[in-house]
């Protein structure tokens, strides 16, 4: 049904009171949180997907594209079209102020204030992990949810910049549904009152970002698909990865003791003995820890699931405005999944069900492994598994190619330049009289012919997690790594994308090169972002 939907929309298109051509694309920006590259069935992953797999059917699927490592990071990132050290929103030094206290400088308007002259709308959903508020910046409407930590009753959200009260527990709001919800009930507003002009969507889920929360029928469909384990699950999602052509090589080997990026030793006192804090064989577990992991993958996939079908209610929305051949649609994800573990909020009931609004349960490391199938590491970390996300791209009118790979490589700083090439809107080349300084990212039009961006370097810095891939060459240096007693390693992405042979003894030359170039831009990017402290 899912794919004759989406097949049948040229039909739809003929019932517009409007032509395509009267306006530019609209643009619906969709960021998932905490998603692992692999958790699609899109890209190998046994959850069910069927609105992102139908629109990656009819669309493109990029193999090499790239977040921050971490939520806030990506968010400014997609939205100055800078990277976030850049503007203050992740950190440099200690000198400068940044993320939760970082304000970005004059120069760094988000993304509507661009799309404004050309008579956009523009529309925000969901998790905001920006300074200002949104409608203060730009949007026109906005739903802005900051309270991730519980999906039954959230106590802090806004609505058009004003505050809403708590939801109180015991209704039936989730908050993965009511985002679907406002989304559909802004673009039923722009098709009442806008439909001459067109509109830009960003709609950025909370799922599935811990604690794992998800509506009991959601979970009852994976109740028994994850009791063969992590390890089972990991080399199924690999063989599939590889027969979509996705990807070819080796599937990197499990670093069993690499374990959570922070230390919450309290909350495994709370959670009991079925947690685990290491991705260990998953035949070495307990019964019970196998009991334990096996529920909390259910929810992860749940939580996956319900997302995919509120997504499915925005393109039935937007089907029948007659606007779906003319929307460019962008799916993709803030980092890798987490293998975090922790207890906040309203703390953790273990007599309530796994999944309610009562208990506060993380992936881990165990199954965040296995959802960044087939790479290392996870969020926070700038390994291939923190920063490689699914990205799905759909836009009839503007791609020919159905179902395509494209292998080019991207970043979340592209997308900016990308909506602005389709927008047909040029940036300026000052903001409140002060000048705007050269962005790091290029348009991805010409990749959806399957043409080259031409962009070839990528730089990332996230607590003192760093990296630079130049062309195939990938230079990375997680801290504190137990791995390597030499900060650096070197890779051939081309030859070895899951990063298992280090080539740093081998082209020692390469390695000095681009730790001079990585940090030729830091140094470039403390004096960008000092300039007007």
């Amino acid at each position: 049904m899912l794919k004759s939907l989406i097949a049948c929309m040229t039909l739809l298109l003929g019932l517009a009171t409007h032509s395509i051509a009267e306006k530019p694309p609209n643009v619906l920006v969709i960021l998932a949180d905490d998603l692992g590259f692999s958790d699609l069935g899109c890209y190998g992953g046994e959850i069910e997907t069927p609105n992102l797999d139908a629109l990656a059917e009819n669309g493109l699927r990029y193999s090499q594209f790239y977040n921050t490592a971490r939520c806030w990071p990506t968010r400014a990132a997609l939205m100055t079209g800078y990277y976030a050290q850049q503007v203050r929103r992740d950190v440099l030094n200690k000198e400068i102020p940044a993320g939760g206290r970082g304000k970005r400088p004059v120069w760094a308007p988000l993304l509507p204030e661009f799309l404004k002259p050309a008579k956009y709308r523009t529309y925000h959903t969901g998790k905001w992990h920006l300074d200002d508020m949104p409608i203060a910046t730009g949007f026109d409407l906005s739903y802005y949810m900051k309270d991730q930590g519980r999906y039954f009753y959230p106590k802090v959200h806004w609505k058009n910049d004003v505050k809403l009260p708590p939801v109180k527990p015991g209704t039936d709001y989730y908050i993965t549904t009511a985002l679907g919800e406002h989304a559909v009930e802004c673009l039923k507003e722009h098709q009442e009152k806008f439909a001459d002009q067109p509109f830009f969507h960003y709609l950025a889920f909370t799922a599935p970002h811990f604690p794992l929360h998800a509506l009991p029928e959601d979970i009852a469909k994976y109740q028994k698909v994850y009791r063969q384990g992590w390890d089972n699950i990991r080399e199924q999602r690999w063989q599939r990865i590889q027969d979509m052509g996705l990807l070819s090589g080796k599937l990197s080997d499990v670093e069993r003791d690499i374990g959570p990026p922070y230390d919450f030793p309290e909350a495994f006192k709370i959670l009991g003995d079925g947690e685990l804090n290491r991705p260990l064989t998953w035949d070495s577990l307990t019964e019970k820890q196998k009991e334990f992991q096996a529920e909390k993958m259910a929810i992860h996939a749940a939580m996956v699931d319900r997302m995919d079908q509120e997504i499915g209610r925005v393109l039935k929305q937007i089907a029948a405005m007659g606007e779906l051949d003319n929307t460019l649609i962008v799916f993709f994800s803030d980092n890798g999944a987490s293998a975090e573990i922790m207890v906040r909020d309203d703390g953790h009931d273990p007599s309530a069900s796994m999944g309610s609004g009562k208990t506060y349960l993380c992936l881990g490391p165990g199954w965040s492994n296995a959802c960044n199938t087939p790479f290392r590491r996870h969020k926070t970390w700038v390994h291939e598994g923190g920063i490689c996300t699914p990205l799905v791209v759909h836009w009839p009118a503007g791609i020919q190619a159905k179902g395509e790979l494209r292998h080019q490589v991207g970043h979340v700083t592209d997308l900016l330049p990308t909506i602005l090439d389709i927008a047909g809107v040029s940036k300026p080349k000052t903001w409140d009289d002060v000048p705007i300084p050269a962005a790091p990212g290029t348009s991805l039009v010409p990749t959806f012919a399957n043409k080259p961006s031409g962009r070839n370097e990528f730089w990332w810095l996230h607590e003192d997690n760093r990296a630079m891939r130049v062309g195939d060459w990938k230079l990375v240096s997680a801290k504190n790594d137990p791995h390597h007693s030499d900060e650096w390693s070197l890779y051939n992405l081309k030859q070895d994308r899951t990063e298992t042979h280090d080539l740093k003894e081998t082209y020692p030359d390469k390695v000095s090169e681009l730790k001079q170039l990585w940090q030729k831009r830091f140094d470039e990017y403390v004096d960008l972002a000092s300039k007007d402290l």
